[in-house]
């Protein structure tokens, strides 16, 4: 189970789908449908231990620390140790400024923060995940065999992975960038964990995690592989690519044990369930579409234009907890048009890539 000492307002969200699990509980090795047994119960304790509605809560007011363009970040990194218990924080073992330990897990955790502060800070100018010097902390080692990551509304927490299925955590930058990016969205706009508004919570969280491991790479948008969790599987291949697939959703693993990729790429294909809070990780490959078709179009780096609209589109007011897909597209739309113009490309990208995906 997991533990915490005191209930917490913030949702708890995972990078691993609970369909994958469930899936890999069904077809799995004897030891991986424990592994991933043991992981649903994990996650489904700590889910039911902290359950609070997102969607009743506004963003609420805070002192945000100005930051002048130019200036060194006052970032603040904690990496702690549960030692493969299921406590939190733990022990510290990486302090900001401290050299490299030789602990994978660690030194990953410790560069994944900084290179996710770094992308918001040096070019959307946010002082940290709630634009007010939040110290950044993460706990590895989490439990044992534990195949997930996950933002708990204060820190990072990563699992070792099964080591069969699942590597560390700690090893995919975008998986790092996903779970940050999660409390921005929950500090901007507290999208309900439920249907739409929760599948563009994912999906927020997906386009600034890729956009993290693009900025950290210097790739544009062309070089990309727009992949979320291909550093993740111990025995990767064809079969299986990664976690998700921005570019062509529901192609990112076709596997025995896996199971098939269900994300939809079109509104056509929206899957209506009352799993996975109403499809969140499954629906979000919609928007995810979206974002790449927008970034494609625009072509350079995709954190430059496409990344800026999207982050401006998050900040507006007029984004509430419950948007769904096309109140958040018109929302990008005005961000385009309010930066570049009504007739830019960017602003005829982002429109028309709503539209490849049937959202407009």
């Amino acid at each position: 189970m997991c533990n915490q000492a005191t209930p917490h307002r913030h949702s708890l969200y995972c990078i691993m789908p609970p369909y994958l699990l469930a899936a890999i509980a069904k077809n799995g090795t004897p030891a991986q449908r424990a592994f991933a047994i043991d992981t649903l119960s994990a996650d489904f304790s700590f889910r039911t231990f902290r359950a609070t509605s997102a969607a009743a809560q506004a963003a609420s007011p805070r002192a945000r620390i100005a930051v002048m363009p130019g200036t060194e970040p006052a970032l603040k990194r904690t990496i702690y140790t549960a030692k493969n218990k299921q406590t939190l924080p733990g022990d510290v073992v990486r302090a900001e400024g401290a050299a490299a330990t030789g602990d994978a897990a660690v030194d990953e955790a410790y560069d994944g923060l900084g290179a996710t502060y770094d992308l918001f800070f040096k070019e959307f100018n946010r002082n940290s995940i709630d634009d007010a010097g939040m110290p950044l902390h993460a706990t590895v080692h989490y439990g044992k065999d534990y195949d997930n990551a996950f933002w708990n509304g204060s820190q990072m927490v990563f699992g070792d992975g099964d080591q069969t299925l699942f590597k560390r955590f700690t090893a995919s930058l975008d998986v790092i960038g996903h779970e940050l990016t999660h409390g921005v969205t929950e500090v901007e706009a507290a999208l309900a964990y439920q249907g739409q508004s929760g599948a563009l919570n994912e999906s927020m969280s997906d386009v600034f995690g890729s956009l993290v491991k693009q900025y950290k790479l210097g790739q544009s948008a062309d070089q990309a592989d727009w992949l979320i969790g291909a550093d993740l599987f111990a025995e990767p291949g064809p079969t299986r690519l990664a976690l998700r697939s921005m570019k062509a959703p529901g192609t990112a693993y076709d596997d025995p044990v896996l199971g098939k990729d269900p994300q939809p790429a079109h509104m056509k294909d929206y899957v209506h369930t009352v799993e996975d809070n109403g499809g969140v990780h499954i629906n979000s490959g919609i928007p995810n579409k979206a974002f790449y078709l927008a970034a494609s179009a625009i072509g350079g780096n995709a954190w430059d234009d496409a990344g800026r609209i999207w982050y401006e589109a998050l900040l507006d007011a007029r984004l509430k907890p419950n948007a769904t897909f096309k109140q958040f597209a018109k929302l990008t739309q005005a961000s385009a048009d309010k930066l570049h113009g009504a007739d830019s490309t960017q602003s005829k990208a982002v429109t028309q890539a709503w539209k490849d995906v049937g959202v407009l």
